[in-house]
């Protein structure tokens, strides 16, 4: 597998959506961070290293992991604390002591995520993956979700299957659903988004440096909240790149996810 070695230089844009993700857990605590995909691993690493190190993250197999595993490493060089037994994720999972950063192929105002076809789900012109986890993971736990390519394909007014439960939908399951259900953040390659609205509809949290806000509304399908002053996504520290570039993803990896523009 070829690398992008980047050691230095400004932050990238991949670098910029690692520290949002990272951004996601900040608070978390003693917590299980379950990040899935390049640049959640990365971020989620980042946490824990940067300033949440109470954070439990997981090997990818059965064990937690004490050490910040590169993405696509061997997951025989983790220093193990705990094992980790397929049946006891879901004793983790079902008491919401779990946050976990998922993809979304769609995903609508209320959070709603779609991962399992695209079209009408009795005859889809495109199989996916399948609803996984997410049903469970958004009524048990906290779930964010990570979007490489931002457009309206994506952010869609009404998602074709609902698989990661939305804040509407929720609320129409009652306490089943609303007693640890949080979708945190939204991250996407240009900006960063949340729920934190009276209605629950996603907002518009920050955009990525050399992202405008009119860029952002014409790349999703429905109204966001917009607030008045929209801030910039932060920068990574000087420590937090060395830790990206040196420790955590030293091949590079993140940059083939969301090449710098």
């Amino acid at each position: 597998m070829s690398t992008i070695e980047i050691q230095d230089g400004p932050p990238t844009r991949a670098e910029v959506c690692a520290v949002a993700v990272a951004e996601a857990f900040r608070g978390d605590g003693e917590r299980l961070c379950n990040p899935i995909g390049t640049i959640p691993m990365v971020g989620g690493r980042l946490a824990r290293e940067a300033f949440e190190p109470d954070l439990v993250m997981t090997d990818g197999f059965g064990g937690f992991a004490a050490n910040p595993l590169p993405p696509g490493a061997d997951p025989s060089g983790a220093v193990v604390e705990a094992w980790n037994p397929y049946p006891q994720m879901f004793t983790v999972l079902w008491n919401g002591k779990r946050h976990v950063m998922m993809g979304a192929t769609q995903v609508d105002r209320w959070g709603n995520q779609n991962i399992a076809c695209i079209g009408d789900w009795h005859q889809p012109r495109s199989q996916l993956l399948g609803f996984r986890g997410a049903p469970g993971n958004t009524i048990n736990h906290t779930t964010s979700y990570w979007v490489p390519n931002h457009n309206p394909k994506v952010f869609v007014e009404a998602v074709d299957v609902v698989c990661g439960v939305g804040y509407d939908r929720a609320r129409e399951l009652g306490p089943v659903a609303s007693r640890f259900h949080e979708i945190r953040r939204v991250v996407s390659n240009l900006g960063v988004f949340d729920f934190e609205t009276p209605d629950n509809t996603m907002r518009l949290r920050s955009v990525h440096p050399g992202v405008t806000v009119e860029e952002i509304v014409d790349a999703t399908g429905f109204e966001l909240v917009i607030p008045t002053d929209v801030p910039e996504s932060r920068l990574p520290t000087d420590e937090e790149l060395r830790l990206m570039r040196e420790v955590i993803d030293p091949r590079g990896l993140r940059e083939k996810e969301v090449p710098n523009p």
